[in-house]
């Protein structure tokens, strides 16, 4: 039990943060659980069918070299886990009519992310204990977030926007080339120190969330209501 709390402890924090930041008109907590659930299980699905096909046609030798880890960290990992999210964002929570001000694009992607956050955090804290937990806590966590945050940005713009496609895949492009950044740093682990980079592209991803943020809840529609 401790395990586990310890597992989404920092999603919570996460949630409850995006929630305060949505200062004007609230989103249904019915619509943020369900959106939190379709990440913590149908982006998982997708997510392990698209890694499933990746191996498929394009397989990656097991001895390592920058370019194929670059392939995994932006193609294989990046494109797919963010692809997963996108879909339900872009299906079931942009179609809404509670969906009625772009900060909501924030607030449902980050509900999604978070979904999907929880279900790897359990499950690689479950398996590596409490040091796995903060580790994560301070790394992982906090980047799905981002990588929500700035896709939610740009597909709280499509709503309301005569560019829909474009803005939304936008978003899309964007949460890829932060995740794709964040994992090539890491998973090239054999150049010493390299490793400085994911944090390096993870404070970026941070100075623009909140960038973000602040953006959208300046052009509410609801701001001069309150």
């Amino acid at each position: 039990m401790a395990l586990l709390l310890s597992a989404l402890a920092p999603i919570f924090i996460v949630i409850i943060y995006i929630y305060i930041k949505d200062k004007y008109e609230k989103e249904p907590k019915r619509l943020m659980l369900i959106a939190f659930l379709l990440g913590a299980v149908i982006s998982i699905i997708i997510t392990t069918i698209m890694y499933y096909v990746f191996d498929i046609i394009l397989p990656l030798p097991d001895h390592t070299s920058v370019m194929q880890q670059f392939i995994k960290a932006f193609f294989v990992v990046g494109l797919t886990e963010e692809f997963s999210k996108y879909i339900i964002v872009r299906y079931f929570s942009q179609t809404r009519k509670a969906f009625n001000e772009p900060f909501d694009g924030i607030v449902y992607a980050v509900m999604v992310s978070m979904g999907f956050a929880a279900t790897e955090n359990i499950a690689y804290v479950l398996e590596s204990g409490f040091e796995t937990a903060f580790l994560r806590a301070i790394t992982a966590v906090p980047a799905h977030a981002t990588f929500g945050i700035l896709m939610g940005y740009f597909m709280g713009k499509a709503k309301f926007s005569n560019n829909k496609i474009v803005l939304n895949l936008t978003g899309l492009l964007l949460a890829i080339i932060f995740h794709g950044a964040y994992d090539f740093f890491l998973f090239i682990d054999f150049i010493p120190g390299i490793w400085i980079g994911a944090f390096v592209s993870l404070f970026i991803g941070i100075l623009l969330s909140r960038k973000a943020i602040k953006q959208h809840q300046k052009d509410s529609i609801f701001k001069n209501r309150h």
